[in-house]
């Protein structure tokens, strides 16, 4: 057999694969340990809800880019039943959410030789694009950087918390014109997704002065909020059909010559 000549390429936390066509694969995952109903779990939570934040933070990153989950992956470290089925069937509703038939699109395994008494997941989305359209690479020097929703970790994190970001909202985004660039943020905190993105384009950003009432280092758990970089009057306008917390960061300017990223 000869291996495809396909050559993968790193963009943030994704993989992407450029086939023929004008087509591109994405590949995220994301998981979560210590986190469940098990005994040994540090965070207890149900097994639902783990399923559903897991696969939505994967979900999240595939559509921040513009590319729609074709495939989800649920590797449980758990035993079948009955921790792995309302694992499974957490991260099944979120893919529903999307309108998309988990029947089809999600697969997965679970622990099946050994007991557990700590619960552990691990979720990979495979999203297709076409290539041209992918929401990379279309920043520049002026461009507004805004935050949906709230930084939110460990039991601060519940379901239809109005202040989190969620699905719904990376869609509305994506519909927004004048938004160039959507990124969930996760445990690194708002700051390090930040500086990260823009040192992308060689950028760095001009924070917004009052900015001291939102921690900036803390973890995001879950992709509670969302990084969203554009046009301002975009970005102001998708702050006011959310139905989430919003806040104009900063401004992206061009890196002064010998400086860093700030």
């Amino acid at each position: 057999m000869t291996p495809p000549a396909l050559f993968p390429r790193r963009y943030r936390d994704l993989t992407i694969l450029d086939l023929e066509a004008q087509r591109s694969l994405v590949i995220a995952c994301d998981s979560a340990g210590a986190i469940g109903p098990k005994e040994a779990d540090v965070v207890r939570v149900p097994g639902y809800v783990l399923g559903r934040f897991t696969a939505r933070v994967a979900l999240m990153e595939v559509l921040a880019v513009g590319a729609w989950p074709v495939c989800i992956v649920n590797t449980l470290c758990v035993e079948p039943e009955p921790a792995g089925a309302a694992i499974r069937e957490g991260v099944a509703d979120e893919v529903r959410s999307l309108g998309i038939d988990p029947e089809k699109a999600l697969t997965g395994s679970s622990e099946k030789n050994v007991p557990t008494i700590q619960s552990g997941i691990g979720i990979t989305v495979i999203g297709l694009a076409t290539t041209a359209e992918l929401l990379i690479g279309r920043l520049a020097a002026g461009d507004a950087l805004a935050l949906f929703g709230r930084p939110k970790v460990g039991t601060e994190v519940f379901l239809d918390d109005p202040e989190i970001a969620d699905l719904q909202t990376v869609r509305l985004l994506l519909d927004q014109p004048g938004i160039r660039e959507i990124v969930p943020a996760g445990s690194r905190g708002i700051l390090a997704e930040a500086r990260d993105l823009a040192a992308l384009y060689r950028l760095q950003i001009n924070w917004r002065p009052g900015l001291s009432e939102l921690d900036l280092h803390k973890s995001a758990g879950p992709a509670t909020c969302i990084l969203a970089a554009g046009e301002r009057p975009a970005l102001e306008a998708a702050g006011l059909r959310a139905g989430k917390p919003f806040c104009l960061l900063g401004t992206l300017e061009k890196q002064s010559p010998g400086g860093g990223n700030k």
